[in-house]
């Protein structure tokens, strides 16, 4: 059984870093892309970033680029979100997700807060 979970979230002031993980288990995970998502208050849940299976990251959300980048740990089942110069905008529920012979696999999230 196939099981994300994120963590890493918490409050941060404008500026400031967090990085999140999201530790994958379960058959087959190294096989496939890792993304990330975020859902902010009243928005809808949108595509941040994504890392293959051989760890090239790509950032997909124009706000974000340059300031985040993703990677992951093939030893450690485990993919990372790294978040530097938060604004109170990046403020939102962070989700990793995994599509496995066309299911997708989702964490339960982890949430940012960031304050001006």
């Amino acid at each position: 059984q196939v099981q994300l979970v994120e963590s890493g979230g918490g409050l941060v002031q404008a500026g400031g870093s967090l990085r999140l993980s999201c530790a994958a288990s379960g058959s087959f995970v190294r096989l496939n892309a890792i993304e990330w998502y975020r859902q902010g208050p009243g928005k809808q849940r949108e595509l941040v970033a994504a890392v293959s299976s051989s760890g090239v990251g790509q950032t997909m959300l124009d706000s974000v680029k340059g300031r985040f980048t993703t990677s992951r740990d093939n030893v450690k089942n485990t993919a990372y979100l790294q978040m530097n110069s938060l604004k109170p905008e990046d403020t939102a529920v962070y989700y990793c997700k995994i599509r496995l012979w066309g299911v997708d696999y989702w964490g339960k999230g982890t949430r940012v807060l960031v304050s001006s």
